[in-house]
């Protein structure tokens, strides 16, 4: 195992209980090529993954590959934004940003549910992502009067605290920058280790479209230790969200 998931090791075991451990790889539709290399690895060992699928470029032979797949080892899906496009004139890159209302919200919402509810059925998870994961209020409405019930950004995003509106950030960017460069592996270790010792649930957020073969290794070997250790629970998203809600209501 390599050394930069010794933090990660080390966190997981001094554990008081076990650490729920969950993976969201975003753009879905884009590098199908690059996404079946990863889910490959996923399916190997046995883990989870969760997929945030761009409406407009989903395809219909995705969806038949992701169903057949999920037969094997659990590939959950759900909506990323509409058309994972900038809206914003000025500012950060954002798709449903302020610069749009409820309106023009909630009917690109509706259409990409629309689309990938024709495409994915009762295999759609009732959950979104948005697009560089930033949303506004206006969002999380809209997302509630489509019958949408949980929103996943960035833990840095400020939670939009709606009643009926369940929130499971991601935890961990495996594309993170500091001062404007990637960060080095060990340093993602260091990250992924100070996250499993919080207590929340341990998300990390892969983009399949950008990952090379070192990636898609360093991956492998991060999903060969929570795969395997003890203290580490692989679980998919709706089933986190479904153990938060049960808590919840106990």
């Amino acid at each position: 195992m390599s050394a930069w998931l010794d933090p990660l090791r080390a966190a997981l075991d001094v554990a008081p209980e076990p650490v729920t451990v969950f993976f969201r790889d975003d753009d879905a539709g884009w590098r199908d090529d690059r996404l079946r290399t990863l889910l490959d690895v996923f399916a190997a060992r046995g883990v989870p993954i969760d997929l945030a699928a761009i409406p407009l470029d989903a395809t219909s032979a995705l969806a038949a590959e992701l169903r057949a797949r999920s037969e094997a080892s659990p590939v959950g899906v759900h909506q990323h934004g509409y058309a994972h496009v900038n809206h914003e004139r000025q500012g950060r890159r954002c798709e449903f940003g302020p610069s749009r209302d409820l309106d023009a919200q909630l009917a690109d919402i509706r259409a990409g549910r629309d689309r990938l509810d024709e495409l994915f059925g009762a295999a759609l998870q009732p959950m979104f992502t948005p697009p560089w994961n930033r949303c506004t209020e206006d969002t999380g409405a809209a997302l509630l009067e489509l019958g949408v019930e949980a929103l996943s950004r960035d833990r840095t995003a400020t939670p939009l605290g709606l009643p009926g509106l369940a929130e499971l950030p991601v935890q961990l960017d495996w594309f993170a920058k500091r001062g404007g460069e990637r960060l080095g592996r060990a340093a993602v270790g260091e990250q992924l280790g100070a996250r499993a010792a919080e207590g929340a649930p341990l998300g990390v957020m892969l983009h399949h479209a950008e990952m090379d073969e070192d990636d898609m290794a360093a991956t492998a070997e991060l999903l060969d230790l929570v795969g395997a250790h003890g203290a580490a629970r692989c679980m998919t998203m709706a089933a986190v969200l479904n153990e938060i809600n049960t808590e919840v209501a106990a």
